[in-house]
């Protein structure tokens, strides 16, 4: 297989501009392997991608094909999820474990192979099976074309700038205790930035991320929330940054002095060093305007301007409060599409799929669920707690498996109630491993409802194979004769992860234009794990050019 390299990097937080050289592939090889870390003044083994937390930051240019040998030298069954990237007709690549794939197995290897067709910016490779994720993770940077520019002002650097959770505690014991009460799992006990929490009361020695920069000088961050089930707060004392894209899509640019990142969630923001010679605090913190347990504890780093002396107190601030509502929601809302004519928001006008998701909670009967009572915390999708088979969803479809799933996953709730009201006397879900089925290139348009079973809480809701249109948001019950008037149609934001507001809902719309079966999940892990999930199958067009491709000759077996 021909190979050759694009670009000379520095592979380090910062991100040096490279020569540009003609290439159409590139490859990488991610050896999965036990590592120990040390982190809040105690070690512990984690999983690794080559060793590293977080994980190799992987680069390409918008185009190109990209190859990455994964091999598995653990002693869990793993996945890599490519999040965010289209997949356009390869699905096999996309990595959701039993969804597109069955798992790589301990001593085996799996070439993801996949073309970055039309995209550029910020993603997120992780692993997608079990909790590992928590620690197998890392940033995918996808820069322009040769001699295209970014349609904001050319930064001077570029820094990659993970955020994550960091329990002392094996993240698989914490999940598997949790499964076996019936209750949640316990929260993490610190949050990261690039691999570093910054001191914590009960480990003062703890050291922090440094971004050294230099006064004058524009610095492009690419944010990254690679936590498991917590949105975030990002600040830089006494500093503004201009936020330019999201999700690997260009926006219009505003200021802020906070930024609301969810799990799964990528936004690149402009930093002017424009400051006065010294030590700035960087706090990372959480969001959560529900009665839901979080890890409050905000990690820190330093914005340091080179030349301060050594002895320069640090610059402090203040991170927002846990349930700062007003905050979240005004950054959600002044998020708009750059809708330019280069880069425009082909916003589908009229809709072929109408589709009302309730997203939320539920409880189930659980006999041996001593802590929980006698039951157990489940989520849903339209009352349907998914179960995931023990054959791809991919592989059932393309090889036509019966037995599999079914495709008549509920286009609307089946139980109709005050979704953010009194929850009803009955809070039970069914199971199932059902699909929605949609036709090649149709229009859809999907509201998701959240529900007050349980708790309200906010759903940082991903489709993967697609990005979508944001065209609508409110507090309450979705109405179906009025909200729709509102609806931005013009440049609404597009994303592939977005988040479900507590006590509210989001309308998205997208065009089913990539063949395959592609996974709606919840991006808190917790909620994944409990049964918030299902996915879309979309039929192949017309040609092979409309068609998933085959399976490549190394896919894992089940």
């Amino acid at each position: 297989m021909e190979s050759s390299t694009i670009r000379i990097l520095v592979i380090d937080a910062i991100i040096h501009f490279p020569v540009l050289i003609d290439s159409a592939v590139r490859q990488y090889k991610f050896d999965v392997v036990m590592k120990n870390a040390t982190m809040l003044c105690s070690t512990k083994p984690i999983v690794t991608v080559n060793g590293m937390f977080p994980g190799p930051t992987l680069y390409a240019v918008e185009d190109d094909t990209v190859l990455i040998n994964v091999v598995n030298h653990v002693n869990y069954n793993v996945t890599i999820h490519w999040h965010g990237i289209r997949q356009l007709r390869t699905g096999w690549a996309d990595g959701p474990a039993y969804i597109t794939q069955c798992p790589i197995t301990t001593g085996q290897s799996y070439i993801y192979n996949f073309t970055i067709t039309g995209q550029r910016g910020t993603l997120l490779w992780h692993a997608h099976i079990l909790w590992l994720r928590s620690t197998v993770h890392g940033a995918i940077v996808i820069l322009p074309k040769c001699c295209v520019p970014y349609p904001f002002p050319k930064p001077d650097k570029e820094v990659v700038v993970v955020l994550a959770e960091w329990w002392k505690s094996d993240t698989e014991d914490v999940i598997n205790e949790a499964i076996k009460s019936g209750l949640a799992p316990n929260v993490s006990d610190a949050h990261t930035i690039n691999g570093l929490p910054g001191p914590v009361s009960n480990c003062p020695s703890q050291g922090g991320f440094t971004l050294h920069v230099e006064k004058g000088k524009t610095y492009l961050l690419r944010l990254i929330n690679a936590a498991l089930n917590e949105e975030l707060f990002f600040k830089i004392a006494g500093h503004h940054v201009t936020i330019v894209e999201v999700d690997a899509t260009y926006v219009k640019p505003f200021k802020t002095d906070t930024v609301l990142i969810s799990p799964g969630q990528t936004t690149n923001v402009l930093l002017f060093a424009d400051q006065k010679q010294g030590n700035y605090l960087v706090t990372v913190s959480p969001f959560m305007d529900a009665p839901i347990a979080v890890d409050n504890i905000t990690a820190t780093a330093t914005l340091n301007y080179i030349g301060t002396l050594t002895n320069t107190p640090t610059i402090l601030t203040t991170p927002p409060l846990e349930n700062a509502t007003t905050v979240a929601t005004n950054f959600v809302n002044s998020l708009r599409s750059l809708n330019s004519k280069q880069y425009p928001a082909w916003v589908p006008r009229t809709v072929d799929y109408n589709l009302y998701f309730t997203v939320g909670l539920g409880l189930n009967p659980c006999p041996t669920c001593k802590p929980g009572n006698g039951s157990r915390v489940v989520a849903s999708i339209n009352n349907l707690t998914f179960t995931l088979p023990t054959t791809a969803l991919l592989q059932a479809h393309y090889f036509n498996i019966n037995g599999v799933f079914t495709t008549d996953f509920p286009a609307n709730p089946p139980y109709v109630f005050n979704y953010t009201g009194t929850p009803p006397s009955n809070l039970q879900t069914m199971n199932g491993t059902k699909v929605f089925r949609l036709a090649y290139n149709a229009n859809v348009q999907l509201v998701l409802q959240g529900t007050g079973i349980v708790a309200p809480e906010n759903h940082p809701i991903h489709l993967h194979g697609f990005s979508f249109y944001a065209v609508g948001r409110g507090p309450g019950n979705y109405n179906p004769m009025t909200d729709p008037m509102k609806f931005n149609l013009v440049d609404p934001i597009e994303r592939n992860t977005i988040g479900v507001p507590s006590g509210g809902w989001v309308a998205i719309r997208f065009r089913a234009d990539n063949p395959g079966v592609w996974f709606l999940h919840c991006h808190l892990e917790v909620h994944t794990t409990w049964g918030l999930k299902m996915a879309f199958l979309v039929d192949n067009g017309r040609g092979p050019n409309q068609s998933l491709l085959p399976p490549p000759i190394d896919l894992p077996k089940c």
